[in-house]
């Protein structure tokens, strides 16, 4: 390496290590929509040229905590080079202060956005198939489980950076913008459930259709516990939304298909239900494909793992389907502003599906991956229990729910230390004194 590039590294290496060891700002879905009826270009700069980076340095910092093997994979190290890249990129704006803002610099800025946002379209196919090189070189035994706790914190953070820029350039570049359009960025303050539920199941049904030649029909119902007889609206990301129900009624459609034939006469329906309460608002997606074993739910949620057959390989980016990533995927988009997918299934009957997310925008929050110097400590161990007391994600809410394929780090600290977490008193004042050690 030469004396320049030498150079290039270390000033980029002290770069992220800076800006890995700021707090990221988790926004709530209100604080989006409310800042987005108002803002000016200048605010938004001002926040995001210093947030996107501050995101980007947390996960960059995790990528060089992966097996080293993981890291040599030519796939890995492109991906790398995308986020060194983008990193740099928006280097170019750090040093500009609020006074020195003109039309020029944001325009620059938010061309900067643009380039960056369609550098990364790939990115989740990219890792896909990096790790399917290691899987191919190796063997199965090469996955260490640090794997899946880095993906579920990678993919986390690609959507949220994702949407920060997205919603930057839907709010201020005028070939996207809309003044007709009730949008508030990418966010719809009244997003119409049942409408994004029916588009979702309309596609599904087409895809289903082209590859069997057959699909169930589905039948979409309401219950508003709290506006008795209306429509069940919610302020969030129509296309977030999209993403969760079209993979849950796909899967549900294969599922019926492959359970009864594509010729059976009458396929039994795929059921969806929407249900909005106090604090949560769930859909609910049923079918009757046969169901599955209860100890394989968990195996549902974990990369790589699918019941469809694998595509035939090519010298192409891998495609998703038949790779494992649509559930997983999934769950990580409800998750990300306090929601869950949870499956419950009958052997041998069906299988239900429950989409959690929050009713109201004030406590949809972000839950995103915190990087710190314990943090390290979970990926040097193979079941991620390695004593790490510190947070890992900002928000709880990431490990409630259904079992993930590792552990909540702190939890496994208690247990060791033979505290236990039967009860919530002792849990909760053990939490919130980690949180005050770890942030001051």
């Amino acid at each position: 390496m030469g004396r320049v590039a030498r150079d290039v590294a270390r000033d980029l290496q002290t770069l992220v290590n800076k800006y890995s060891r700021f707090h990221q700002s988790t926004l709530s879905i209100e604080q989006f929509t409310n800042f987005g009826k108002n803002a000016t270009p200048k605010e938004s700069f001002k926040f995001l040229h210093h947030e996107v980076p501050v995101r980007l340095a947390h996960i960059m910092k995790e990528i060089n905590l992966l097996p080293r093997n993981l890291r040599r994979m030519p796939s890995v190290e492109l991906v790398k080079s995308w986020y060194v890249q983008s990193f740099l990129d928006l280097m170019e704006f750090h040093s500009e202060r609020e006074f020195e803002c003109n039309d020029i610099i944001l325009d620059n800025f938010a061309k900067k956005l643009l380039h960056i946002k369609r550098r990364h379209d790939n990115t989740v196919e990219t890792m896909a198939q990096g790790v399917i090189e290691l899987r191919d070189s190796e063997g199965e035994e090469s996955i260490h489980p640090s794997i899946q706790y880095f993906l579920d914190r990678f993919y986390m953070n690609r959507i949220s950076v994702r949407l920060l820029m997205t919603q930057h350039l839907a709010l201020f570049e005028e070939n996207i913008r809309s003044s007709k359009s009730k949008f508030i960025g990418v966010f719809d303050p009244n997003c119409n459930v049942s409408t994004v539920v029916q588009d979702a199941a309309d596609n599904a049904r087409l895809l289903c259709d082209q590859f069997y030649y057959a699909s169930p029909d589905v039948t979409i119902r309401q219950h508003n516990a709290l506006e008795n007889g209306k429509p069940i609206n919610v302020a969030y990301v129509p296309s977030h939304l999209y993403h969760i129900i079209f993979e849950l009624v796909k899967n549900a459609m294969r599922a019926t298909v492959e359970h009864h034939g594509s010729d059976a006469i009458d396929l039994p329906r795929v059921e969806v239900l929407i249900g909005k309460g106090q604090e949560d608002l769930t859909i609910q997606v049923s079918d009757r494909g046969g169901g599955i074993s209860r100890n394989r739910i968990e195996q549902l949620f974990m990369y790589h793992y699918t019941t469809a057959p694998q595509p035939l390989g090519s010298d192409a980016i891998a495609p998703l389907a038949g790779y494992g990533y649509g559930l997983p995927l999934s769950r990580l988009y409800a998750k990300y502003f306090g929601g869950d997918i949870q499956i419950s299934s009958i052997e041998g009957y069906g299988t239900s599906a429950n989409i959690y997310l929050k009713a109201f925008s004030k406590h949809a929050s972000e839950v995103l991956p915190l990087y710190n110097s314990l943090v390290a400590k979970t990926y040097d161990e193979a079941d991620s229990s390695g004593g790490n007391s510190m947070r890992d994600w900002s928000s709880d809410s990431f490990y409630q729910g259904q079992n993930h394929s590792y552990s909540k780090p702190y939890l496994n600290f208690l247990r060791n230390k033979g505290l236990g977490t039967d009860g919530c008193f002792i849990q909760n004042a053990i939490d919130d004194l980690v949180y005050i050690l770890c942030t001051t």
